[in-house]
C-alpha cells in the first residue's frame, strides 16, 4: 500500500464515520494525505483528519479519531489505529499491506515517483541565458543542472513545461567580443574593454578559417563579419558544450526578434491601456512605483533607444501570449534588484505577480583544489567555465554537486572529495547503491534466483525491521518528488536519496540475506527480497535521473 493509497483509505473511512452519524460531508477535503511520524514508534503513517474535520462538523477531535479509527481498523492491509494527543491517528500497515509496496515499484518502472500534482499548469522555465561572449561559466553551469532538473521535476509532476535560452546577438557586449576578436585576427592585444583567453584566439582563428577576405575589409565592415560569424561560432559551442552536460532547451530566444516583429511597441501599446505609462522629460516611463518598485522604469529614452527593461517587458508578455500561466525566470547572484521591477512589470501588465511570475536567484560556486579556490580558466582566462568544472570531476558529479545545495546558498566543489570513490563522496555513495542493486540482481541470477511470477511474489514476509524502514523511504518518494517540484527545490530529491534510501538500503543489505547460502535452497523470502531489491534499484534510478545523472550497473 502506498502512501497515497492510505490517504485514499483515510479519507473513505471518514465518509463512512460522517455518514452514520448523520454529519454534514460536505466538510471533507477533496483529498487527504498521511504523513510519515517522527518516531517509528509512533506507527507507519499518521493523520490529522480528525483535527482538521472538528469544529466543522461539530464533534471533539478525539471522539471523532476514536470512530474513525475503529472504521480504519476494518479496512483490509491496517494492523492497528492508535489515537494520540489531541486526535492525531497513528496507522501501523499489515506486514503484507507494507510489503505490496516493492511490487507496485518494480511493475511502474521508471513512472513511480511521478505524480498529477501540477496537471493543468503551463510553466515557461528561462535558465543560463547566457550572452554568446565566451564560453558558460561556472555560476551560470550551476542553472544549468538545477534549472534542468527543475524542468524535469515539472515535468514528473504533470506540468506542461517549456524551456528557454534568452540570448542577445548586439548590443555593447558584443560589440566588445567583435573587436576583441578583431584584435586577436590582427594580432594585437584585446582591447582595454574586451574579452581576453585562449577561446577569443581560438574563434577570430575559424573566422578568418571561413572568411578569409575579412582582413582585407576596412575596420567597421571587418567588425561586422566577426561579429556575426563569432556570434555564432560562440553560441554553437555553447550550445554543445550544454548538450554534452545533458541540457537542451526547447526554445532558443533572441531578444533580437523582439525588436524585428515590433514586440516592443506592442507592449508599449499593452502598458498604455492598463494606464501606467507617461512621459516625462522626453523620455517614457512605465510607474512601477504604483507596485512597490523602489523608483519607476523608464522605458524608451528621450532619443528614442528603447532600454533593455523594455525588451524585458515585451519578452515577458510575449511568454504569457504563448499561453504560459506561470513564467519562471533564473538569475544569477548579482540580479536580486531585478525581482522587485520584474514583479512591478507584471502587475503593470495586469497579472498577478505572485501566481504568474517567479524569479529565482541562485549563488556564488567556487571550485576548489587543494583547499584553495581555482580561479582562472585556462581557457577563459578570467573565469571557470562548464568544461573546466567537467574535466575537473565528470558530468554526474558537476550536476549532482550542482544540484544538491539550495539554489540561495553559496557553494564550494572540492575537486578531491567529488573525484574519490569512497562513501563520503555524495554522488559515489548513490550512485554505488544504485550499482550494488543491479550487482545483486546479477548474482541473483547464477544461483537461480528470481522474482518469479508477480503472482507468487509473498509480501507478508518482508516483515523484518529493516525491509520495513526500507519499504518507508521508498513509500517516500512520489512525495519526494511532488515537494521538491512545487518549491523548486531539485536538492530535496538528492538528500533523500542519500539520506533515506541509500542508508536504508545498506542496513537492509547488511541484516537480511538476499542470496541463499552455498547449497541452501532458494525460498520464497528469498524472492521477496529480491523484489524489495529491485525496487530501490527503482527508485534510486528514478531520482538520479531526474537530477540528469546516470545510475551505473556496474562501478
Amino acid at each position: 500500500m502506498t502512501p497515497a493509497e492510505l490517504a485514499e483509505v483515510v479519507l473513505a473511512a471518514a465518509h463512512a464515520v460522517l455518514e452514520d452519524r448523520g454529519l454534514d460531508r460536505s466538510a471533507l477535503p477533496a483529498q487527504t494525505t498521511v504523513e510519515r511520524p517522527r518516531s517509528p514508534e509512533h506507527g507507519d503513517y499518521a493523520s490529522t483528519l480528525a483535527l482538521q474535520l472538528s469544529k466543522k462538523v461539530g464533534v471533539p477531535p478525539r471522539e471523532l479519531a476514536a470512530a474513525l479509527a475503529d472504521q480504519l481498523g476494518r479496512a483490509a492491509g491496517i494492523k492497528s489505529v492508535e489515537i494520540a494527543g489531541p486526535g492525531f491517528l497513528n496507522i501501523r500497515l499489515d506486514a503484507a499491506a507494507a510489503g505490496q509496496l516493492a511490487k507496485v515499484i518494480v511493475e511502474a518502472g521508471p513512472a513511480y515517483g511521478g505524480s498529477d500534482t501540477l496537471a493543468g499548469q503551463r510553466i515557461n522555465l528561462e535558465f543560463v541565458s547566457a550572452n554568446p561572449t565566451g564560453p558558460v561559466h561556472i555560476g551560470g553551469v550551476r542553472w544549468a543542472a538545477v534549472g534542468d532538473a527543475l524542468s524535469r521535476l515539472l515535468r514528473a509532476t504533470g506540468a506542461d513545461v517549456g524551456t528557454e535560452y534568452y540570448f542577445n546577438d548586439a548590443g555593447s557586449q558584443i560589440d566588445r567580443f567583435a573587436r576583441s576578436l578583431l584584435a586577436a585576427a590582427q594580432g594585437q592585444p584585446a582591447p582595454e574593454d574586451g574579452y581576453g583567453g585562449a577561446y577569443i584566439a581560438e574563434i577570430a582563428a575559424e573566422v578568418v578559417k571561413r572568411r578569409p577576405e575579412v582582413l582585407d575589409l576596412d575596420e567597421a565592415a571587418a567588425q561586422e563579419v566577426f561579429r556575426v560569424e563569432g556570434v555564432q561560432l560562440m553560441f554553437a559551442e555553447i550550445k554543445s558544450s550544454l548538450r554534452d552536460f545533458g541540457v537542451e532547451f526547447d526554445t532558443y530566444f533572441n531578444e533580437k526578434d523582439l525588436h524585428d516583429r515590433g514586440e516592443l511597441d506592442k507592449a508599449l501599446d499593452r502598458l498604455r491601456e492598463q494606464g501606467h505609462l507617461y512621459e516625462s522629460d522626453g523620455a517614457t516611463w512605465l510607474r512601477t512605483t504604483d507596485f512597490g518598485d523602489d523608483k519607476d522604469r523608464v522605458l524608451r529614452k528621450s532619443n528614442g533607444e528603447w532600454t533593455y527593461f523594455a525588451a524585458d517587458c515585451a519578452y515577458y508578455l510575449d511568454k504569457r501570449e504563448r499561453g504560459f500561466e506561470r513564467v519562471v525566470i533564473m538569475l544569477g547572484a548579482d540580479h536580486h534588484g531585478y525581482i522587485g521591477r520584474m514583479k512591478a512589470m507584471a502587475a503593470c501588465f495586469g497579472d498577478d505577480p505572485d501566481r504568474n511570475l517567479e524569479i529565482l536567484i541562485g549563488q556564488l560556486v567556487n571550485l576548489l583544489r587543494d583547499g584553495a579556490p581555482v580561479r582562472m580558466s585556462k581557457r577563459a582566462g578570467t573565469v571557470v567555465t562548464l568544461e573546466d568544472l567537467v574535466d575537473a570531476i565528470g558530468v554526474d558529479a558537476s550536476r549532482y554537486a550542482l544540484a544538491r545545495y539550495s539554489s540561495d546558498s553559496p557553494i564550494d566543489i572540492d575537486v578531491e572529495l567529488w573525484t574519490r570513490a569512497k562513501n563520503d563522496n555524495p554522488v559515489f555513495y548513490v550512485q554505488y547503491v544504485g550499482a550494488r542493486t543491479a550487482s545483486v540482481g546479477r548474482n541473483a541470477a547464477e544461483v537461480g534466483l528470481t522474482r518469479g511470477d508477480a503472482d507468487g511474489f509473498r509480501p507478508e514476509l518482508l516483515a523484518h525491521e529493516k525491509e520495513n524502514e526500507l519499504l518507508k523511504a521508498l513509500a517516500e518518494f512520489p512525495a519526494v518528488v511532488a515537494t521538491a517540484a512545487e518549491l523548486r527545490e531539485p536538492h530535496r530529491v538528492a538528500r533523500y536519496l542519500e539520506q533515506r534510501v541509500a542508508q536504508s538500503y545498506h542496513r537492509f543489505y547488511d541484516n537480511c540475506r538476499i542470496l541463499p547460502r552455498g547449497d541452501e535452497e532458494v525460498t520464497d523470502l528469498h524472492r521477496a527480497r529480491l523484489w524489495l531489491n529491485d525496487a530501490t534499484r527503482v527508485v534510486i534510478a528514478n531520482g538520479l535521473r531526474l537530477l540528469g545523472v546516470s545510475a551505473p550497473e556496474r562501478m
